[in-house]
């Protein structure tokens, strides 16, 4: 399960996606996200998912890759599904015990589900076609205006891409610490709740260790490099906004207000 976590992945590639800007990026994921939770129809969701399914199509990233990211969430959205479909009032279709399913139930339910799966398609979307470093100048650029009221605007986004980028080390090393306690003869899939809860210590305490001590030596590897934050600090790449960001934020603009328009109709 831990292997299908993608978040933080950076697959390198030379498509109209990857060469976007990454301020024109984090924009676009912005607006998608507010166009999304908008949505109120079939006509709405519908919109979204062709917008969704083409910027999959032209970011060339496998549909494998984007159903394996959303394997550790079934169990998120499956309950998601269950409790809109029971707890939803509304025309009653089936009734059982003290259960009752609805029409609107059954439609909030399959709403939902489409929501929770393109929101985060969405997301990893951005991580999966900008590389961390690029995110990071991008999430200082954009919010550079904070600077003036003293905020750590470098140092944030900075945290942030170092987490991203960390994520899928982590996972890793997850991987390697239970096969490694399996080895030695642990269960981890046997007993009741407690139990498991109790079994997992082996691998949370090795864990813990290993990123304490791949901390230590990545603020151990900037001090030797002389960083001081971001103050005068120089990029080999500068940002800077081309014709193709132009359209791709106006494209953005032009979904987000149909989303505003389809809602107000109730579609």
């Amino acid at each position: 399960m831990l292997k299908d976590v993608t978040l933080g992945q950076f697959f390198p590639g030379n498509t109209v996606i990857h060469r976007l800007d990454p301020r024109t990026k984090l924009i676009w994921t912005v607006l998608y996200i507010v166009a999304l939770f908008l949505a109120k129809g079939a006509a709405g969701y519908g919109m979204m998912l062709i917008v969704l399914l083409a910027v999959i199509a032209a970011s060339r990233i496998r549909l494998s890759v984007i159903l394996k990211s959303l394997k550790p969430l079934l169990l998120v959205i499956i309950l998601t599904a269950v409790l809109n479909l029971f707890y939803t009032s509304g025309e009653t279709l089936v009734s059982f015990w003290i259960f009752r399913i609805t029409r609107e139930g059954i439609r909030s339910a399959i709403f939902m589900v489409l929501r929770i799966s393109m929101l985060v398609t969405g997301t990893f979307m951005l991580t999966y076609t900008t590389s961390p470093i690029a995110l990071t100048d991008a999430l200082e650029n954009l919010f550079g205006p904070l600077k003036k009221l003293h905020v750590p605007v470098h140092e944030l986004a900075m945290m942030m891409c170092i987490a991203l980028r960390f994520i899928p080390t982590l996972i890793e090393e997850t991987d390697k610490i239970i096969a490694a306690q399996k080895a030695r003869g642990a269960d981890f899939e046997s007993g009741n709740l407690l139990a498991r809860a109790k079994a997992m210590v082996p691998i949370l305490v090795p864990l813990f260790i290993s990123a304490f001590r791949r901390a230590d030596e990545l603020a151990t590897a900037m001090e030797c490099r002389c960083y001081h934050g971001g103050e005068g600090r120089t990029r080999l790449h500068q940002l800077r906004y081309a014709r193709r960001d132009v359209l791709a934020l106006g494209l953005g603009t032009v979904v987000l207000a149909a989303a505003i328009v389809l809602r107000n109709y109730g579609l």
